[in-house]
């Protein structure tokens, strides 16, 4: 759990650095460029021999879909809605991935399911939604697609994770970057102007950053520690970013926000929490008994 809480910190900065440091450049090219510096850094660990052809698809339609596409969404929201706008609309998230974790087991755990609907809530208090536009029921759906895309890599990476055995995350996620770079990558080069683009020195740092701390090393981090966790923890970790993204907002980055909310919904997501832990404690001890 402790990966998770550190790559929750992490990405609460990255609302505000992308909405503040890289308006104006274009979403695909800021995806493509992310998802590389990524690539680049787990690339030295990227093999063939231990994998069958299978394994490989596997990896790479999971880089695709949760990294790749999940990305190429989420930048493109930042278009039609504000940072604060952005981190609401992913409270769907731990929805998606307690759904798709049970469809997955052919299970259905009320439990997990509560522990979601109760993470939302939390972060639902601490925003407020705005009347219905276009603009903002396009970056609506974007963001869904994004959280979709998301939900469904961390529950397939979980499922899958056991069936590589002895092979390390960081050789795994070589291939997984891999597939999230190609998809970037003939996005790219089919939307992006490259002959219009220009860089400056705060948004090349500010890329750099994002594409081997957020991206590369905190996907690493959080995809290792949604094997260690059970669903509904981790349909609650999904969640915690909102609250930590509008306390950044408000401390560091000088934006207004209501801190009573914040506390407030910040309960919520804990007593969520607590639910999913608890009761997976509870049950392990009473199989023991």
């Amino acid at each position: 759990m402790n990966y998770l809480i550190i790559v929750s910190l992490i990405w609460a900065f990255s609302f505000g650095l992308i909405k503040g440091n890289l308006a104006g450049l274009d979403a695909s090219f800021v995806a493509f460029a992310r998802l590389l510096l990524s690539f680049i850094f787990f690339a030295v660990f990227l093999t063939i021999k231990q994998f069958s052809l299978k394994q490989i698809w596997q990896l790479l339609t999971i880089g695709a879909v949760q990294f790749g596409l999940m990305y190429i969404f989420y930048i493109y929201s930042y278009g039609y809605l504000q940072a604060w706008q952005i981190a609401l609309f992913t409270i769907f998230t731990p929805l998606y991935v307690t759904l798709l974790n049970d469809i997955s087991n052919r299970t259905f755990n009320l439990k997990f399911l509560l522990a979601a609907f109760l993470s939302i809530i939390g972060s639902a208090i601490i925003v407020f939604t705005e009347g219905e536009n276009l603009q903002l029921t396009i970056g609506f759906i974007l963001m869904q697609i994004s959280n979709l895309c998301f939900a469904a890599g961390q529950v397939y990476y979980k499922k899958i994770r056991a069936s590589f055995k002895e092979i390390k995350d960081h050789v795994l996620f070589a291939w997984i970057y891999f597939g999230a770079f190609l998809v970037s990558l003939i996005n790219s080069l089919v939307m992006t102007d490259f002959s219009a683009l220009t860089l400056s020195q705060t948004q090349l740092y500010t890329l750099i950053y994002l594409g081997i701390v957020a991206s590369g090393i905190c996907f690493f981090l959080w995809n290792m520690g949604a094997t260690k966790v059970n669903g509904g923890t981790l349909a609650v970790f999904n969640n915690l970013k909102v609250p930590l993204g509008v306390a950044v907002s408000i401390f560091v980055f000088n934006e207004t926000g209501d801190l009573t909310k914040m506390i407030a919904g910040g309960i919520v997501i804990g007593v969520a929490l607590y639910i999913s832990e608890h009761f997976t404690s509870l049950k392990s001890q009473l199989a023991d008994n």
